[in-house]
This record gives C-alpha cells, sequence and structure tokens, in this order.
C-alpha cells in the first residue's frame, strides 16, 4: 500500500492538539473558492511513500509530541486516499501514536468508518450551511458532510468542526451563530475554530495559472474576527 504524498510539516502548532507531524496528501475532489493549497488538487504528483516508510519517518519526531501531539494526515483530501491512511493510521497505533484526520467529510462513507477505527480525532470543515452554497462554492454536498459528520458522532470519534470566516460571504453575525447551533448538534464536539480568511496563497496560483476566484476580496481581520466570536 502506497500513498502520494505532497508534503510533510514536521512540527504543526495548528493541526490538532499540541505539536503535530503533518502529513498534506495529494489530490481534492472540492474547488473551493477560498482554497489556500490548489498545488494538492490533482492526485498525481508529490512523493509515493509506503505506510511503513511513512511512520518510521515521523516517529523520528516523537520527542516532540507533548501535550497530546501526534500525526495528523491533511490535504488534499485524504479520504480520496482512504485505504492508504487506514494502514498508515494502524500502524501508528501501534506505537500509541495520537492520530488526526483533518478531511472536508467528503469520501465514501463506508472506506470513511474504516479510517475512524484508527483516529482519535477528527477535524472537519463545515464550510457552509445549504446545499445550494456548498454546491456553488466548493462543488460538494452539504448532505454528504452531514453523512459524515454523523458517522464521527456514531463511532464516538472526538470531533473538531472548522469554519474559514470571509468579508461579505461568511461573516454575518447571524451566519455565524447558524454555523455554531449546527456544530453544537454533534454530541461528540470538542471544539469549534472559526478561522479568519487570507491569501498567503494568492503565489500558488499565479504560478499555476489558475484564477483566484476571491482575489479581490480583503482578508479577515483576526481582531474583527474575535469581536464577532465574541457575540456568538
Amino acid at each position: 500500500m502506497t500513498g502520494q504524498i505532497h508534503s510533510i510539516q514536521s512540527l504543526g502548532a495548528v493541526d490538532g492538539p499540541g505539536v503535530r507531524y503533518v502529513v498534506f496528501l495529494q489530490g481534492c475532489p472540492l474547488r473551493c473558492v477560498y482554497c489556500h493549497n490548489p498545488d494538492t488538487w490533482q492526485p498525481t504528483g508529490g512523493e509515493t511513500y509506503t505506510a511503513d516508510a511513512l511512520v518510521q519517518k515521523a516517529l523520528r519526531f516523537r520527542p516532540y509530541w507533548t501535550n497530546g501531539g501526534g500525526v495528523t494526515v491533511s490535504g488534499g483530501e485524504p479520504l480520496l486516499q482512504a485505504a492508504f491512511v487506514e494502514e498508515l493510521f494502524a500502524k501508528l497505533h501501534e506505537h500509541g501514536v495520537h492520530t488526526a484526520l483533518d478531511t472536508s467529510g467528503v469520501g465514501r462513507l463506508s472506506a470513511a468508518e474504516r479510517v475512524l477505527r484508527h483516529t482519535d480525532l477528527v477535524l472537519c470543515d463545515l464550510k457552509f450551511l445549504t446545499e445550494e452554497a456548498y454546491r456553488a462554492q466548493c462543488g460538494a454536498s452539504l448532505r454528504q458532510v452531514e453523512q459524515f459528520l454523523q458517522l464521527t458522532a456514531l463511532k464516538g470519534v472526538p470531533l473538531w468542526i472548522r469554519h474559514v470566516v470571509v468579508p461579505g460571504l461568511t461573516d454575518s453575525i447571524d451566519h455565524l451563530r447558524r454555523i455554531k447551533w449546527r456544530a453544537e448538534r454533534y454530541p461528540n464536539l470538542q471544539k469549534l475554530e472559526f478561522l479568519p480568511f487570507h491569501k498567503l496563497c494568492l503565489e500558488k496560483y499565479d504560478r499555476l495559472g489558475i484564477p483566484f476566484p476571491l482575489r479581490d476580496t480583503p482578508a479577515m481581520d483576526p481582531a474583527w474576527l474575535k469581536c464577532l466570536t465574541e457575540r456568538l
């Protein structure tokens, strides 16, 4: 079993608890208007790893995994390579390593269920609140995301929900309150994170020759976002 790896961040601090070894997989079926990793869209490219090789590479950083740290698999969309992630997480569990899955929630539920057997934490994006908005802004299905979130609850896997706050698109106080209400319906929810939209990805889009849909949208001011979330 091999996986296509886009890149690795050895000491990540924002992809789950503690310090994380973050593996970004290649390939994503979504085309979110604010995506900051367009270089992960294509399923080909990157480097090919076996699960065993990746485990051994990750374990070199184990001394840094204090305060609940471990390995996070992100993307792209990791559920596109569900069988590889399943094997990788199972082997990490053999070494007692905490595993986190950073996903959009889009993928076959049967494959996702097998991954969740070896997953200690799910970080899932809740991008929009209607099927129409999901289709228009991401090319994805809200129903599919909700089915995945319900599966995490059924399996009792701890859940962090994330939502990107974009000026003029997802930054109204009413919208944020509805996101909070929707997230809190899941009994396994541990944390809700509102993430400020930024445009650090512009160089990637320019290099790849891909138009960035939100090029003219201002970045979200973190201080203003903090004011908004304090009103929820």
